[in-house]
């Protein structure tokens, strides 16, 4: 009896991790997508929430992040920083980062918002410097984990590329708060029109759907392909010109 199938033996021994693999990222890519969510969902929700006093925040990242937090205090805007690298509908720019002095002495980090290129320079959005007691509505952030291949931040020259609480805590000149969080500003306007607050993002991106169907589909198309492969190794050789006699199409008498 005639076998249906040949495994040739390096065929396999590609196929068989590859497609083991691909599902592997289809499975990874379905539990992210589980993950990403529920981010979106807590981020939602906590950002919908009327905000709340400072003290009310738990000490516990999982549980403050993207809650909204009420701030009072003073901006010390002699140690702002610049976050490098930012962009605002396709336009390159800043974030500012500055203390804000809280009326009880604490000192907080605040994401005022995103100033152009040109605009880097605080003289040249002076308007923007507010004075005095001021009233921020701002969602908690943590401390971000840099990629691998991201570049060291440079305090000596107020150089940012990811948000070091610590960090920044010390070039402002803060002591050390025992804590990760930062604070990203709402979106009511400063004067003169810069910084632009509201700079946390809300809607995330979610392809993770996308691509596992994408690696599942890999992985069905090559098993496809390898047992199409397997079937034509076991035909015989009679079986193969028989096949392809009966493609031919027949010749015309002129």
């Amino acid at each position: 009896m005639t076998k249906r199938f040949r495994f040739a033996l390096w065929p396999t021994l590609f196929t068989i991790p590859a497609v083991i693999m691909m599902l592997g990222f289809g499975v990874w890519q379905v539990e992210r997508l589980a993950w990403k969510n529920d981010l979106i969902e807590r981020l939602q929700t906590r950002t919908a929430a009327a905000p709340v006093p400072l003290d009310q925040l738990s000490g516990k990242p999982a549980d403050d992040e993207y809650r909204q937090i009420k701030l009072r205090g003073r901006f010390d805007h002699a140690h702002e920083m610049h976050l490098i690298a930012r962009s605002l509908n396709g336009n390159t720019g800043y974030h500012i980062i500055t203390p804000l002095i809280l009326d009880d002495g604490r000192a907080v980090l605040v994401n005022r918002g995103w100033v152009p290129d040109e605009r880097k320079d605080p003289a040249r959005r002076a308007e923007g410097q507010v004075p005095g007691i001021v009233d921020v509505v701002a969602v908690t952030r943590l401390s971000q984990i840099p990629g691998w291949v991201t570049p060291n931040n440079q305090p000596a020259k107020n150089v940012w590329l990811y948000v070091d609480v610590a960090a920044m805590r010390q070039a402002g000149g803060i002591a050390s708060s025992g804590s990760d969080y930062w604070f990203s500003a709402n979106a009511a306007p400063n004067p003169g029109g810069y910084p632009i607050g509201g700079q946390t993002q809300i809607n995330l991106p979610n392809d993770h759907l996308q691509y596992a169907f994408t690696w599942f589909a890999f992985a069905v198309i090559l098993s496809v392909i390898y047992l199409i492969y397997s079937r034509n190794l076991a035909r015989t050789p009679a079986q193969n010109l028989a096949q392809n006699l009966t493609r031919r199409e027949p010749s015309k008498t002129p």
